[in-house]
């Protein structure tokens, strides 16, 4: 069976695990159009966070009950002139693969760096999933789409 290796990857194979359980801080919801204070009970949210700790933390409410999952990461093409930093260079990502990968994370090409920030992600998104048909549907271009 073909594998993929990527610098880095023997740091992050197993970060997902690491990352802390946090629990959600209900701030608001939105009951017939009106916003509130309470919650809604709708079976919806929206969390505003980095996504890897909210992935972690969803997880023991929706470990495998979800069926469709879809997803937009940055597409890695080194384009700095999009909306969102889609160069993988952004300080909080450098500083935490620096935390997770180490020194040897200073010589990471952008591949290398989209490949150790997507993996734990991708594993906890496949967490998710229903194990009798779950899908995931990924919005990305050819830079990425072998490494996926």
């Amino acid at each position: 069976m073909p594998t993929l290796h990527w610098i880095g990857k023997e740091k992050v194979i197993n970060h997902h695990m690491d990352v802390p359980f946090k629990v959600l801080e209900h701030s608001y919801g939105f009951d017939n159009g009106e916003k509130t204070e309470t919650e809604t009970k709708s079976g919806n949210k929206i969390i505003h966070g980095d996504n890897l700790e909210a992935l972690k933390t969803i997880l023991p409410e929706y470990e495998g009950r979800i069926d469709c999952i879809y997803i937009d990461p940055p597409y890695n093409t080194g384009n700095e002139t999009w909306v969102y930093n889609d160069n993988v260079n952004d300080q909080r990502i450098k500083k935490w693969i620096k935390e997770v990968v180490g020194k040897e994370g200073d010589d990471l090409s952008r591949h290398d760096k989209w490949l150790c920030m997507m993996y734990p992600r991708l594993k906890l998104l496949h967490k998710l999933l229903n194990e009798e048909g779950g899908i995931i549907f990924i919005s990305i271009d050819d830079n990425e789409l072998a490494n996926l």
